[in-house]
């Protein structure tokens, strides 16, 4: 069996008891750093082998792993923070080991992008997960193509470019645009930023910026 784990996206008070279990019986834990989730499985008394799987070794690593699992192993598959495949390593193996006939368990737990949107005030009732756009080549053209969605979105974005990003966001949807942008979400210095496009911009250029993003915004006409 491969099971997917979510781990907190901050807070080690979100692991549920039934990650803590599985991590401890099974064989192995494929994680996406292990300097990363070493201090997290020892705080739980996690002590298994644990072996990288990042974007830079999975395609050379899926063979072996399949092999593992072939011969009766349980395997499970962590990434730093949240949901593995949600902006993370995981879909290329877990489509292989579909392929594989083999067994797949993805546990229910944290992910950065449904709080935040819950918490944005934005309509919930529909929406589309973009994750990272992309950083050069196509960006223009999503945009364009995003700015006709009428469902809120959601992307990810790191502190270097959430600056560029907002005002790119004021270009292709408009400056009272609503949005929402939570940093540093379920960890001490959480915080929820609303508004339109243009406040965020003014927030971000007085305040400083820090941690991980998850950026909601408004579709077109809500």
């Amino acid at each position: 069996m491969l099971y997917l784990v979510p781990t907190p996206i901050g807070n080690l008070e979100d692991m549920t008891f039934r990650a803590i279990r599985i991590l401890k019986e099974v064989d192995l834990i494929l994680a996406e750093d292990t300097r990363t989730s070493a201090p997290m499985l020892k705080h739980f008394g996690i002590d298994k082998k644990v072996f990288a799987h990042h974007q830079h070794n999975e395609h050379k690593a899926v063979a072996e792993i399949i092999k593992f699992l072939k011969e009766g192993q349980n395997i499970a598959l962590i990434s730093d923070a949240g949901t593995p495949a949600i902006s993370d390593p995981g879909f290329l193996l877990v489509r292989e080991v579909i392929k594989a006939g083999l067994d797949i368990q993805c546990l229910p737990g944290a992910t950065a992008f449904v709080p935040a949107l819950v918490n944005s005030g934005l309509p919930n009732d529909r929406f589309c997960f973009e994750g990272f756009l992309p950083v050069k080549k196509g960006r223009q053209t999503r945009m364009k193509q995003l700015a006709e969605e009428k469902r809120t979105m959601i992307f990810y974005e790191s502190p270097h470019r959430i600056l560029k990003t907002i005002e790119e966001f004021i270009v292709y949807f408009g400056a009272e645009r609503q949005a929402s942008i939570s940093r540093e979400l379920s960890k001490i210095y959480e915080e929820n930023v609303r508004g339109t496009l243009q406040y965020l911009k003014l927030h971000y250029e007085n305040n400083p910026i820090k941690g991980e993003f998850v950026f909601c915004v408004a579709g077109l006409e809500n």
